[in-house]
């Protein structure tokens, strides 16, 4: 089947062209500003954004049959087709799985998370794969927040909001502080603030000593420079992942999945404890 004999099934009427260059925009980060929208790709991303309807303002598909199941939890006013040729011009991926959500962007603050106990400060991390990942697994060991700082990569990157997997959608992330503000205010809240960088104290050292059962929140740097001294001064203490085998390094987001697994499993330990309040 050809573009120009491509028919919507189900009904779904087809994406206009303004429309379609209204989403195109929502890849260059000039179009997400000036509209506060942004574009969601993939299956499992657009189905956690469905999830929130309040900020879903259009889904756009290939092939309405083959995602009835999500086109059911969406407004069916709000769902168009696509032909093929379409969703190649919004697609961030080489292979696209065909569903896309415009939504409004995402604002967090402080005040989301009035007593915090796990966090992620993402300082000057500008990967965007690096930083989606991170959020998503803070939320798989259940951060109550991230934090990107200036000079961070912006939340809503299409290749963040991707790597994401649907995360974003699920816990507060708050932008545009800087790391001297974030680690103030979380210290403030009674939070001990650990830098992950290497030449530190082990990470398993630290959790056998208990450093790691109250209220934590992790610094993780640039994935070229690392953490510069300005700003492991800013830490109560610098913490490294070991490594028993032969590799050089750990990506950010591997270390950083490791310390927050670490830190969630210590956490959760010490609540479990006879006497341990909640």
């Amino acid at each position: 089947m050809t573009d120009d004999s491509f028919e919507p099934v189900a009904a779904l009427p087809l994406v206009s062209k303004g429309q379609l260059r209204s989403a195109r925009q929502l890849l260059q980060r000039r179009g997400r500003d000036e509209s506060g929208r942004f574009l969601v790709e993939g299956t499992q991303a657009v189905r956690e954004a469905l999830k929130r309807p309040e900020i879903v303002e259009a889904v756009i598909v290939d092939d309405p049959a083959r995602h009835a199941e999500l086109l059911s939890m969406a407004n069916p006013d709000l769902c168009w087709a696509a032909t093929p040729s379409d969703i190649a011009q919004l697609a961030d991926t080489v292979t696209s799985q065909g569903i896309f959500a415009i939504c409004r962007q995402l604002e967090s603050s402080w005040d989301d998370v009035p007593a915090p106990r796990l966090v992620v400060i993402c300082s000057q991390v500008r990967d965007p794969g690096n930083a989606g990942t991170v959020i998503r697994c803070a939320d798989a060991f259940g951060a109550d927040l991230v934090v990107l700082t200036k000079g961070s990569v912006e939340l809503h990157n299409p290749k963040t909001v991707r790597a994401s997997v649907g995360s974003i959608f699920h816990l507060p992330v708050v932008t545009g502080v800087t790391l001297d503000e974030a680690v103030a205010h979380l210290r403030a809240h009674g939070m001990a603030v650990l830098a992950a960088d290497g030449g530190g104290a082990s990470l398993d050292q630290v959790e056998h000593s208990g450093g790691l059962s109250g209220p934590t929140a992790w610094i993780l740097g640039n994935e070229a420079w690392g953490l510069p001294e300005s700003d492991r001064a800013l830490a109560d203490h610098v913490v490294g992942v070991p490594m028993w085998g032969q590799a050089e390094s750990l990506n950010l987001s591997t270390a950083a999945a490791v310390c927050l697994y670490a830190t969630a499993s210590a956490q959760r330990a010490a609540l479990d404890e006879p006497g341990a309040s909640s």
